[in-house]
């Protein structure tokens, strides 16, 4: 394939960015394959996978070559980034192979299990001056953008308290067999319930209130489907004062997954109903037409949401732009969850 030099990128002559899936094992990665066969400036070139079955029924389904060994797909001049499915703890040895392949990394969460690999792989990435983007889509939702817009225009007030669910029944109906089965397994996937699905509540939850301070947390196995948690809280004290409380499940069969937030002003209620978010805010200084969609906040007049992870990621390789979510937020993500589970498995406070 014949390549130029557009800028400091490298792009095929067709001007589409040569993609390769590296690993299927993720229960989201065919969707992230066929995100990239759908985008006008993407082009899936290879595949790599650690399982050598899946990953050349996977590339034969897409038509496009299997490569059984890491280096032989990082070595490809026509592979300019890399989208990151391989179980968790395969992550800092993957990433920080690509990220010094200078290959662009779009990749899911957690970015690692431990804060010394994340701490590595930004090192790598920071080094090689690539486009990095980790799967947080939560941070482009409108109604998450709404809370974030009241609590950084002091809507709320100091904030006090935040409570976040995020549940479902993962553990209940066994999702996870097969090619996902790692999933269940400690080792490989760095914990269960509250490692895999409370990424989202996590990350928002310090992206809305900052540094944290320490943390205290319970978790239990339930189900006794795996051989991890399916049902955890986490309470962590910020650097400002607030406490956020985190409740994440795998043994969720019905109810609500809400987003609370309290203020010395104010209290911002969301929940997901049928029809779009369900918003409920009080606060003190909101006075009718003050801000658009404050008294009744509704999904018809929340901010739009912005481009998903992985379209930014492409832009950001295309034009230069700067992505909403970054290294870092994905270093302080994998030293959140690391520490929960630090106080959850010690059964302490753990200062960070």
């Amino acid at each position: 394939m014949k390549l130029f030099e557009r800028g400091e990128e490298t792009l095929a002559e067709d001007g589409k960015i040569g993609v390769a899936m590296l690993s299927f094992a993720h229960v989201h990665a065919r969707d992230y394959a066929s995100q990239i066969e759908s985008n006008p400036h993407l082009k899936l070139v290879a595949v790599w996978d650690e399982d050598p079955a899946r990953g050349r029924m996977e590339a034969e389904r897409r038509g496009v070559p299997f490569y059984a060994e890491l280096d032989q797909v990082l070595n490809l001049a026509e592979v300019e980034a890399v989208v990151v499915n391989a179980p968790t703890f395969m992550h800092r040895d993957i990433l920080v192979a690509a990220a010094q392949a200078k290959k662009h990394i779009f990749t899911e969460k957690a970015l690692t299990i431990t804060v010394q690999e994340a701490t590595e792989v930004m090192r790598a990435v920071e080094d090689a001056g690539i486009r990095f983007m980790i799967s947080l889509p939560s941070r482009t939702r409108p109604e998450i953008l709404f809370a974030k817009k009241l609590i950084d225009e002091n809507y709320l007030g100091d904030i006090t308290l935040m409570r976040a669910r995020v549940a479902h029944m993962a553990a209940l109906d066994r999702w996870f067999s097969g090619g996902s089965a790692w999933f269940g397994e400690e080792s490989k996937a760095g914990g269960g319930a509250f490692f895999d699905l409370g990424c989202h509540r996590v990350d928002i939850m310090r992206w809305f209130l900052g540094e944290p301070a320490s943390v205290v947390a319970q978790m239990t196995n339930f189900s006794g489907a795996y051989e991890v948690d399916d049902n955890m809280v986490a309470t962590v004290t910020f650097r400002s004062g607030a406490i956020g409380i985190l409740d994440v499940s795998w043994v969720h069969r019905y109810g609500p997954n809400p987003l609370e937030i309290y203020g010395t002003q104010g209290y911002l209620g969301i929940d997901q109903g049928p029809a779009g978010p369900r918003i409920q805010l009080i606060s003190q200084r909101v006075t009718s037409g003050e801000i658009q969609g404050c008294v009744t906040p509704s999904p018809s007049s929340l901010p739009k949401a912005l481009p998903s992870p992985m379209e930014q990621w492409v832009n950001a390789i295309r034009e230069g732009t700067t992505p909403t979510i970054n290294i870092y937020d994905a270093w302080a993500l994998t030293q959140m969850l690391e520490n929960c589970y630090k106080a959850a498995r010690e059964h302490r406070e753990v200062v960070f």
